[in-house]
């Protein structure tokens, strides 16, 4: 087989080993490492979750005969960190396990790393081979790449609607009534193993005060996205499930900063609300949001063009009248089916687009 071959092919089983840490390593990356001897595998590891050994280490302590090491190629889908954060950097156990080649899917687009893991490497005297699957690794990782390069969450939009086109009947807030599920329990299933792939989740005055939502992760297994909530005047009242410091919640408003046990009210001004709340949770190290809010939430990130992909469920009910679902571009779209529920996995840009333009602005920095 060419190596070209071989390189994708362990390098295809570094990003199966990474996707493994989906929902336990954010705000780092999913990393997958290999150790391959003689066309073999003899070590292997992925990144398992935040403050924990990365996948090279986990990796490297795989192989049980350590003098293979010598003659072995580490194979890792981004490039090996080389400053110590919260464990010691990657690139200085590769050169001193003295592994000569090291092939790597993409540069780290972190700051404190950017091609100086690279770098340590080469000037140590590994041979490294970089840009295999590029494109895959980028993809994979994709809200770890755009919030260190677009300084802002990767922004997943989700809503349902009937199948004559409303997100919801007209209700009134002197009089807020259970939610109207238009989806079936199987899409809901989903929704919630979407949350539990997400570091947070946002949702609107509205929605928080009619739906009274709990935002949390009950019918899938993982972690409970960060919740926030937009009330700018502060007028939800602290009975709703919001407060009630089951998990970390955040309040965007315009009139206080202030901690409340789990609960933290960050002022904003609201001109720009939405490119304000981005950069406030990309810089607090929080990289991608799912909105589950009404139409004018939903509207406000379509305008604004900071959304990144959207799912749309299509029920069978009708309701006939009600509010109408928001308008989104389907040009990068494609439809499944849910039961009888139809569902619409749209992305902004094709994803080849979105890797250029990502690559683009990170080359120009």
């Amino acid at each position: 087989m060419r190596a070209e071959n071989l390189h994708q092919q362990y390098m295809t089983r570094c990003l199966d080993l990474a996707g493994l840490g989906l929902r336990d390593t954010a705000p780092n990356p999913m990393v997958g490492a290999v150790v391959v001897h003689n066309n073999r595998i003899i070590g292997e590891g992925y990144h398992r979750q935040f403050g924990g050994p990365h996948a090279e280490v986990n990796a490297l302590n795989a192989v049980s005969d350590k003098s293979l090491l010598k003659s072995s190629t580490l194979y890792v889908n981004l490039e090996p960190c080389s400053h110590f954060g919260k464990t010691p950097p990657c690139a200085d156990l590769i050169v001193n396990s003295a592994i000569p080649e090291v092939v790597i899917g993409t540069t780290d687009p972190n700051p404190l790393v950017a091609g100086k893991g690279i770098g340590r490497l080469e000037k140590a005297g590994v041979k490294v081979t970089l840009g295999v699957l590029a494109d895959d690794c980028i993809e994979l990782n994709k809200r770890f790449f755009t919030a260190h390069i677009l300084k802002r969450p990767y922004v997943v939009l989700k809503w349902a609607r009937t199948s004559d086109g409303f997100i919801d009947v007209i209700r009134q807030e002197t009089n807020p009534m259970e939610p109207t599920w238009i989806s079936n329990d199987i899409s809901r299933m989903l929704v919630h193993k979407w949350r539990s792939q997400e570091q947070a989740i946002l949702t609107g005055t509205t929605t928080a005060l009619m739906d009274n939502p709990r935002l949390n992760v009950r019918e899938w297994p993982g972690k409970w996205p960060i919740r926030l909530v937009i009330d700018r005047q502060l007028k939800l009242p602290q009975h709703l499930h919001v407060f009630d410091n089951q998990s970390d919640t955040i309040v965007f408003n315009a009139l206080m900063e202030k901690l409340e046990e789990r609960t933290r009210y960050v002022k904003v001004s609201f001109d720009n609300l939405v490119p304000e709340m981005l950069s406030y949770l990309a810089g607090n190290g929080i990289h991608s949001v799912l909105v589950e809010g009404g139409r004018m939430l939903l509207e406000s990130f379509i305008q604004a063009g900071l959304w990144d992909e959207a799912y749309v469920f299509t029920g069978t009910r009708k309701f006939g009248t009600g509010v109408p679902g928001p308008e989104i571009p389907l040009s990068n779209a494609e439809t499944g089916y849910i039961r009888q529920d139809a569902l619409t996995h749209c992305r902004r840009i094709a994803k080849k687009e979105f890797i250029d333009q990502l690559m683009s602005h990170f080359h120009q920095k």
